[in-house]
């Protein structure tokens, strides 16, 4: 369940980030302001977002109850210290990385999912466009520009790296499609994985912001 779920949410936030890369365009936000059209009138999109909110949902209640069960099998440790010794930083601390993320995600969805769903986004007319558009870019704009919260967003994605670095090994190895021959070449591609995609998505409130102080 945490590998198969962890893996649609990898494959989600590919398409998540190429979405959000429009942000970048430079446009005025023209064309994220259409992605955001097509996101919310789409059913096959919506239908998506359904069962991704469901397979976070089941991701973190499945990650309790896996380390509540772990506790309950060994409360007390091994003597020495040969996690330090065999395991990496990041897999040692997945309850710690998986709360911040989860933290973040709170904050994240209260700034934008929620003001898109239910507060007041204003409209945009493009003079070519059939029909006026939310302007999303104008709340993300705004989102962006505050100092605490460009920061909030890249720190979160620090620790989205080093969950990603693990959980994207471990997916693999969980359904039994990594061995000898393929763990080199998964850890490789989950190694840049981890970096890349955090990177990206922390690269968007950074210049975002930037621009909001006239660089």
């Amino acid at each position: 369940m945490m590998a198969l779920t962890g893996l649609f949410l990898i494959l989600f936030l590919v398409v998540h980030l190429i979405g959000n890369l429009q942000l970048l365009a430079g446009d005025g936000g023209r064309r994220f302001n259409e992605y955001s059209h097509f996101m919310s009138h789409s059913l096959l999109i919506q239908t998506v977002s359904k069962l991704n909110f469901a397979f976070i949902i089941l991701h973190v209640l499945y990650s309790l109850w896996l380390s509540r069960q772990a506790h309950a099998a060994r409360p007390q440790g091994y003597e020495g210290k040969p996690a330090l010794q065999t395991a990496t930083w990041s897999s040692r601390n997945m309850g710690i990385l998986g709360t911040v993320i989860l933290l973040f995600l709170i904050v994240h969805l209260k700034g934008f999912w929620y003001e898109f769903k239910f507060g007041s986004v204003p409209s945009i007319s493009y003079a070519d466009a059939p029909e006026p558009l939310h302007d999303a870019y104008e709340v993300v704009r705004a989102a962006y520009a505050q100092a605490w919260y460009a920061g909030f967003y890249i720190l979160s994605m620090i620790f989205l790296g080093f969950h990603l670095h693990h959980g994207f090994q471990s997916a693999f190895h969980t359904l039994g499609l990594s061995n000898y021959s393929y763990k080199p070449l998964i850890r490789a591609v989950g190694t840049v994985f981890a970096i890349l995609v955090p990177m990206l998505f922390a690269l968007i409130p950074a210049v975002m912001h930037l621009q909001s102080l006239g660089y």
